[in-house]
């Protein structure tokens, strides 16, 4: 075919993927409600909740493990649900959990991929599951940064709501960290999916600011093991503290022994400082903390 027509025709085609006409979603799967409900053990398998979500942990009849979402106290229409199933659903990266399908019977329900090794969080303070090595964790923190690249970069609008926690990251077979708390929007939350102007060029605004915060705290649950849900703030302070350097190995999780790389973990030390240090008024751009994680982690050493 010509380029020049493929050119032409390109703008007219992803205008007709995106829109929902007749309260339709293109090329993603309707489950029956009830078939959740029974893959959910009745809603019971509880993996996480927040103000607007609750997540679930489903085993379907062909013996898959997945995450079943519950979209709470969500007061947009039923097509405004459907275009966010449909935002959701082109959204493809190795560190996002990909999007099966949804339910919209008496509940709104959301069907994502396999997390076959549950979350983050129960790997970290689970005692009977086998801890978590540095390797592996340097890994987790990597992918994440680079589902935020994703997001951020190379999604139009950028996904600005993102929510970070060990909670609400998923790990698959492989230990591959997958982000499942990402794009849709709630009545009581202040996240958006549309671009701003003061944020989409430099990524320095409120919405960046949230998420460089996380970011930093994750990275922090990750090096001393203990869980953001009930010592966030302490870790923040402690992080924040001027000779901090001088605790460290009375923070680090216990399980990591002496398998560590003090190189990387000064690094990732570093990056988690910043990410915390102003809030949400970030002095310096996500997209520079991602480039300084890249080249600090995943770059030979000297």
């Amino acid at each position: 075919m010509d380029h020049r027509l493929i050119r032409k025709l390109r703008p007219r085609l992803l205008a007709w993927l995106r829109r929902s006409r007749s309260g339709r979603v293109l090329f993603m799967k309707r489950f029956p409600y009830k078939d959740i409900k029974r893959a959910t053990d009745g809603f019971q398998s509880i993996m996480y909740t927040t103000s607007h979500i609750a997540a679930y942990k489903a085993r379907f009849q062909d013996g898959g493990v997945v995450l079943i979402k519950e979209m709470r106290d969500y007061d947009q229409g039923k097509d405004a649900f459907y275009r966010e199933v449909q935002l959701l659903g082109r959204l493809h990266h190795r560190h996002l959990l990909s999007l099966k399908g949804f339910s919209t019977g008496h509940r709104r329900l959301l069907v994502f991929d396999n997390i076959e090794r549950g979350s983050l969080k129960e790997h970290l303070t689970d005692p009977i599951r086998t801890p978590l090595d540095w390797k592996t964790r340097l890994q987790i923190v990597i992918g994440v940064v680079a589902a935020l690249e994703y997001l951020l970069l190379f999604n139009e609008p950028p996904m600005y709501h993102v929510s970070i926690s060990s909670s609400s990251i998923m790990l698959d077979e492989n230990f591959n960290a997958k982000l499942s708390d990402v794009g849709l929007q709630s009545s009581g939350e202040n996240y958006v999916t549309v671009p701003h102007t003061s944020c989409a060029k430099d990524c320095m605004g409120q919405e960046c600011g949230n998420i460089m915060f996380q970011l930093g705290v994750l990275i922090l649950e990750l090096i001393t093991g203990q869980s953001s849900d009930d010592r966030a703030a302490d870790l923040v302070q402690w992080i924040r503290e001027y000779r901090f350097c001088s605790s460290i190995h009375k923070m680090l999780d216990p399980d990591l022994g002496n398998s560590y790389d003090s190189r990387e973990l000064k690094s990732l030390l570093a990056v988690a400082k910043l990410c915390v240090r102003y809030g949400d008024k970030p002095k310096t751009s996500i997209l520079q903390v991602l480039r300084y994680l890249h080249k600090k982690i995943e770059s030979p050493h000297d």
